[in-house]
């Protein structure tokens, strides 16, 4: 049940519809699956590292996709047709999941890599020219005056 309504906040603001979004998305946390777990690094100014805990499944088994600023991290295992041997106790989950990340503006994906049963996705942030912080001269009226009349 949600405890807040972002309804005025929809309607006093312009242009951060994608915000109230996400926030809204994250109301259902405690509802979030918690297979497979994870963690969330940071590596560097602008560099991140998710690591998700795959024990059991190979590359062929794990699809990683990006589309619009969504990371998803699919699992599909197949069972072990060649294995004859009675199973006396699972502790190790081998069902498929579905993990989803939400990625900022910018943040890119820039490798993925399995060893020793963990997926390594790598992440960087990487501000557009656009948007980065420019100086802007300041002229005096004096110096705009001597522009003028040299354009003349």
């Amino acid at each position: 049940m949600r405890q807040f309504d972002l309804a005025p906040l929809y309607r006093n603001t312009v242009g951060f519809d994608r915000l109230f979004s996400m926030l809204d998305q994250m109301v259902g946390v405690d509802a979030a699956p918690s297979y497979p777990p994870y963690n969330i690094e940071r590596t560097g100014e602008n560099a991140y590292r998710i690591s998700i805990a795959v024990a059991g499944f190979t590359d062929k088994d794990l699809t990683i996709e990006v589309k619009e600023n969504t990371l998803s991290v699919r699992g599909d295992r197949k069972p072990n047709e060649e294995r004859k041997a009675a199973v006396l106790h699972q502790g190790i989950a081998a069902r498929s999941f579905d993990r989803r990340f939400q990625l900022a503006d910018g943040v890119q994906v820039t490798g993925a890599a399995l060893e020793n049963g963990l997926l390594h996705i790598d992440l960087v942030r990487e501000t557009p020219e656009a948007k980065k912080p420019k100086l802007i001269p300041i002229s005096s009226n004096g110096a705009q005056a001597v522009q003028t009349k040299q354009a003349a």
